[in-house]
């Protein structure tokens, strides 16, 4: 890809096809933090509807040194909105088709993979197990997630990342060998000497009360939209979604039917996940 072309791009990221995705997929692996590649990327996949954008989004973000611009740039009428031209130049391009003969083609909704391995795959689990695979159908799981404007702390929550703390361990007879520093030893006498005074702590007076404060968690319901609930559902939250939508029944009861059959959808991806 010249420079030309990756301008081009930029000003029109709908005109990106799949060949100059995967340039720009190899402009990522060169330059990891070419933030411009990422977005147009983003927008390729989004306009696609692809399963990979969620995850692509997330990786952008932690390229991304600020998050919030990220944010603006997703949520805005550019990015959201397919190109008008494009669209009516694909659909001229339908009704100019010649059809010679014609047969009836039963068509499978969900997702159907290029790839043989994962279309075999695919086919296995609906096999197995038909049910969650209907479920998965119905949640919409892989869909890509749409922010608005006004949902910054949805999409804070898909961004979340578990943090572990290293486990250190430490070899005791390597320690017992290593000299004791003078500010250890300090301590070590301290707590020697606290031991042999035996210090008793005094008895309460029965009339005295202690007041204790109760910590309560903050509500945060005025939170909840349909978006974090998808966010807890592609993050495999089911508590947390299944929560999510009895909350959702309470602020919407106009749609308390739909949330409560997503509620039984995802009982039973919880079931056969557990």
């Amino acid at each position: 890809m010249n420079l030309t072309d990756y301008t081009y791009l930029l000003n029109k990221p709908d005109a990106i096809n799949e060949k100059h995705a995967e340039s720009l997929e190899k402009v990522m692996d060169e330059f990891p933090y070419f933030q411009s590649a990422r977005v147009m990327r983003l927008k390729h996949l989004y306009n696609q509807d692809s399963y990979k954008y969620n995850h692509a989004l997330k990786v952008s973000a932690a390229y991304t040194t600020d998050r919030s611009m990220l944010f603006d740039f997703i949520t805005s009428d550019d990015f959201v909105a397919v190109q008008k031209g494009l669209y009516e130049k694909k659909l001229q391009e339908l009704m100019n088709i010649h059809v010679v003969e014609s047969e009836i083609v039963v068509v499978n909704s969900g997702y159907k993979s290029s790839n043989p391995l994962e279309q075999s795959i695919l086919s296995s689990i609906q096999q197995s197990n038909p049910e969650e695979s209907l479920a998965i159908e119905k949640l919409e799981i892989g869909k890509p997630l749409e922010f608005s404007k006004d949902e910054k702390h949805s999409f804070e929550e898909w961004l979340q990342l578990a943090r572990f703390s290293p486990i250190i361990r430490e070899d005791k007879e390597a320690d017992n060998d290593k000299p004791i520093s003078e500010e250890k030893k300090k301590k070590i006498d301290l707590i020697d000497k606290f031991i042999e005074t035996n210090p008793k702590i005094p008895a309460m007076d029965k009339e005295k009360s202690i007041a204790i404060k109760e910590n309560r968690e903050e509500d945060t319901s005025y939170l909840m939209t349909e978006t974090l609930a998808r966010v807890y559902l592609e993050q495999k939250k089911y508590t947390k979604a299944i929560q999510a939508y009895e909350i959702l029944i309470l602020k919407y009861p106009e749609k308390s039917s739909f949330f409560a059959d997503r509620i039984l959808d995802i009982k039973i991806l919880q079931q056969n996940n557990n």
